[in-house]
């Protein structure tokens, strides 16, 4: 079964994190560094003569075992790539998945990842960037970026390099094979974790051909296999991680246990920017294994010998707090900063092109309309938690579900006042991720709380209300809209204006990130529907409420606009709403072939009875052209789902069976999102605390969902994110061509109650 530790045990049994250096060090005792850009590889090189495994590079290595380590600096949150990923590895090194294992790689810049730092630099295209840009880039993101997962890039970025480590390491152990049996290394071919020379019947396995291999050079050409030949990529793998899901063995964060361990549980101040003023820990003190009460500066915890017993003195902690930025905060006066910004706030040009203005003049007939898409929580199911040990060693380890390494190891160095190259991360599995946890903050709350118990591991715990009211929200926003057509319907000018606060720039210093954040806009313009005249600006709105990425980040609010925006011209032009956008995107094959499968496999050309819709949406995003139909029937004016049908080109499938679940967990996702997420305020804080007031969809809410993909070639597309934008605008079109209202609005349940 898979390993996701970056740890190693000693002679005395006790756990302990490897870091970088000392990972290259282990491996030069025992085998050789190939294809690692750095001085020290070339000199194990010379230095290492008697080996007993094969490391190549950063993500490979081969024992004498005859089993394969593939080391992953991408986080496992549900989404499968701790078994995409060694796929890829094991397609080229023809290796049986089965014999594959995983370990989470340490944290080191030459694991940050320059795909998304590209792809938010340029536009989310990184493949259109010149070769120069590309180049310059790619060095800025090893200076700037992070090792995070994110942005649906795992695959993306990792499909060409993981499978040229598969291949060099299956080329080198094949010239290993032939050298020992001084045979021609075209007699010899790799099967099945083994080398064989057909001729003489001879054959070896990776692991006697481990420490050869070692200390071989690189091939100077490595041939990667046509996928014609793959015999795992593309076809149904199971997860390397199920069964340690099924028995328990699976480590979660919140399932963190090491010798001497305590517990903590925290609480915030109630309002946003409130700051704790005094703080009486006592009676909490006089419980039984109660052993710290710690203030933080905007909080505090409480530590104990179970996080039950931490949980129940924090009851009797008496806390003062400080005025909060906006005592009087509530929804309303929210929307209204959003209001003012029209007035007073100067747009940022986010998209332009022809003119809009001219074209709206001339138009034959103009829509107007306003949408509200509200505040929403992430609500993973793991509560945010980290573990943290101040070691007498000087050392800071930090067991935490971590989407950000980078991040992880920053928040306890300044958490604990230890220089980040002592901080050793130890990366579990996540309980859902969704952007959240590629904060720091939950670690760093957990690096000061350990400051109080030095020498022992304390867990930190956020209990679900202090999870629900101290996040990095889904920003708000607020859209204004004016469409023209022609006097046939068609779409001729199209002019929109969104206000919406900027997750960049709260994440990044100006001096970090210049001009408009494009996660406030993004998918907002659909270059592939043919629209002459386009004008997009943005408007940055300045709020207290924290805002952050979000699964699909600005993807999940501006897909809503557009394509309900596109029912209402074809409704206009009375045009059915297929018809209007297969005439829109006629120079884009690509989307309408996804829209054309999605049609076919929801029957949408078939009758309905009165009460009932069908709704369609389109969107691209993360690399993958998506389409989803919603088919209900209104019930006491209520929407009952009937079942919902996904078609989408995410270019080459890697692994259907997590294809095919990603897409429906995003489909659940966003349906909880549209039927009934909004994060509300009062009182300068959050109101939804638990999921009995920010619900989750149940079975009877969630209808069969259909998964169907192009068969393409083209590159590996995102998986994890584009599902969830195109469902809450196919449902709503559904509800208006059922007879229900118009909805410019979210969450649903509300706006029709």
């Amino acid at each position: 079964m898979a390993s996701l530790h970056d740890e190693t045990r000693s002679v005395d049994g006790e756990a302990r994190a490897i870091n970088r250096r000392e990972l290259l060090q282990g491996i030069a005792a025992v085998g050789l560094l190939v294809g690692i850009p750095l001085p020290a590889a070339a000199q194990a090189q010379q230095r290492v003569r008697s080996v007993q495994s094969f490391q190549l590079g950063i993500w490979l290595h081969i024992g004498a075992d005859d089993r394969a380590t593939v080391l992953l600096c991408q986080s496992e949150m549900g989404q499968g790539v701790h078994t995409i990923l060694p796929t890829l590895v094991a397609e080229e090194l023809e290796m049986p998945l089965e014999r594959i294992d995983v370990r989470a790689a340490p944290v080191d810049a030459i694991y940050r990842n320059t795909y998304l730092v590209k792809a938010m630099l340029a536009g989310g295209s990184p493949e259109k960037l010149s070769p120069t840009a590309d180049w310059l880039l790619e060095r800025m993101g090893r200076l700037a970026g992070q090792q995070i997962t994110g942005g649906s890039s795992s695959v993306r970025w990792l499909f060409q390099p993981l499978r040229r480590a598969g291949a060099t390491a299956r080329m080198q152990l094949v010239q290993a094979a032939a050298n020992a049996w001084g045979v021609g290394v075209q007699e010899c071919r790799a099967e099945a974790g083994r080398v064989l020379h057909a001729a003489s019947g001879r054959g070896l396995g990776y692991g006697e051909l481990a420490e050869a291999a070692a200390l071989l050079p690189p091939p100077a050409d490595v041939v990667l296999k046509e996928p014609e030949q793959w015999t795992l990529l593309g076809k149904p793998q199971q997860r390397l991680d199920t069964a340690a899901k099924i028995d328990g063995s699976a480590r979660f964060g919140i399932d963190v246990r090491e010798p001497g361990q305590l517990f903590a549980v925290v609480r915030f101040a109630p309002q946003f920017g409130a700051r704790l003023k005094k703080l009486d820990g006592s009676k909490a003190m006089a419980l039984p294994g109660v052993k710290a009460v710690v203030a933080l500066e905007n909080g505090f915890a409480v530590v104990a010998d179970s996080t039950w017993r931490a949980m129940s003195a924090r009851d009797t902690v008496a806390a003062e707090w400080g005025p909060g930025a906006q005592d009087l905060l509530d929804t309303a006066t929210h929307w209204r900063m959003y209001e003012q910004s029209f007035i007073s706030a100067k747009p940022d040009k986010a998209v332009s092109h022809g003119d809009a203005d001219k074209a709206l003049s001339n138009a034959a007939a103009v829509l107007d309309a306003e949408y509200r898409l509200p505040l929403l929580a992430h609500a993973a199911l793991e509560p945010m938690n980290a573990t943290v040990r101040l070691g007498r060693d000087g050392f800071v380890d930090v067991w935490a579900p971590t989407q950000g390494q980078d991040l992880a190891r920053k928040a306890a160095a300044d958490g604990t006042g230890i220089d980040a190259d002592k901080v050793r991360v130890h990366t579990t599995f996540l309980g859902g991720g969704f952007g959240r946890r590629a904060e720091g903050d939950f670690v760093a709350v957990a690096a000061q709380v350990a400051k109080a118990v030095p020498g022992l591991p304390v867990q930190v715990l956020w209990p679900r209300e202090e999870d629900m009211r101290n996040d990095f929200y889904r920003p708000a926003s607020l859209h204004k809209l004016r469409v023209g057509l022609d006097a046939q319907g068609a779409i001729t000018a199209w002019k929109q204006t969104i206000a919406c606060p900027s997750i960049m720039r709260r994440v990044f210093p100006p001096s970090r990130f210049l001009g408009p954040d494009e996660t406030a806009f993004e998918g907002a313009h659909e270059a592939a529907y043919a629209i002459p005249d386009l004008r997009l600006d943005w408007l940055p709105v300045e709020t207290p409420v924290p805002v952050g990425f979000w699964r699909s980040v600005g993807h999940s609010h501006t897909a809503f606009v557009k394509e309900t925006m596109i029912d209402q011209a074809a409704l206009q032009a009375g045009v059915d709403p297929l018809a209007y956008r297969m005439k829109l995107l006629a120079n884009a094959p690509r989307h309408q072939a996804v829209l054309e499968l999605v049609a076919a496999k929801a029957g949408w050309s078939a009758p309905l009875l009165p009460g009932q819709g069908r709704g369609l949406a389109l969107h691209t995003s993360f690399g993958a052209i998506v389409a989803e139909v919603v088919e209900l029937e209104l019930d006491k004016g209520q929407p009952r789902l009937s079942r919902i049908t996904v078609a989408a080109d995410i270019g080459r499938v890697l692994n259907p069976n997590i294809a095919e679940a990603q897409f429906s967990g995003a489909v659940v996702f966003a349906l909880a999102a549209a039927l009934h997420g909004e994060v509300t305020l009062k009182n300068g804080g959050v109101v939804e605390e638990n999921f009995d007031s920010y619900q989750m969809p149940r079975m009877a809410d969630t209808p069969p969902i259909a998964v169907h993909f192009i068969d393409s070639s083209a590159a590996p597309g995102g998986a994890g994110e584009p599902g969830v934008p195109p469902l809450a605008p196919a449902l709503a079109n559904a509800i208006q061509r059922a007879g229900g209202p118009r909805l410019t609005r979210l969450p649903i349940l509300t706006q029709m109650a």
